[in-house]
């Protein structure tokens, strides 16, 4: 894949992040436009955004008070899926 194509991407993938959860499967389809290799690039940066809030997550969690019940992986699930939409699992 090319820088140009990469750059098309991570702006595509920006660009769609940016909106509410409800908008974004169809924006990114509409931005997408039939561009398989486009889409799939795109895909592909959702598991390293998915590391990067696990780890961001952790940090801020370790801060917590003893017993708290909020955990990392919970707080990146809610994340993940308002990045993600509604997918069949």
């Amino acid at each position: 894949m090319t820088s140009d194509r990469r750059r098309e991407a991570r702006r595509v993938f920006m660009e769609v992040a940016d909106l509410p959860a409800e908008e974004q499967a169809a924006a990114l389809a509409d931005a997408c436009a039939g561009d398989d290799a486009l889409r799939a690039e795109v895909d592909a940066l959702l598991p390293l955004v998915y590391d990067q809030l696990r780890r961001a997550a952790e940090l801020r969690l370790a801060g917590e008070r003893d017993g708290h019940t909020l955990s990392a992986t919970a707080m990146v699930h809610e994340a993940y899926l308002k990045l993600v939409g509604p997918r069949k699992v």
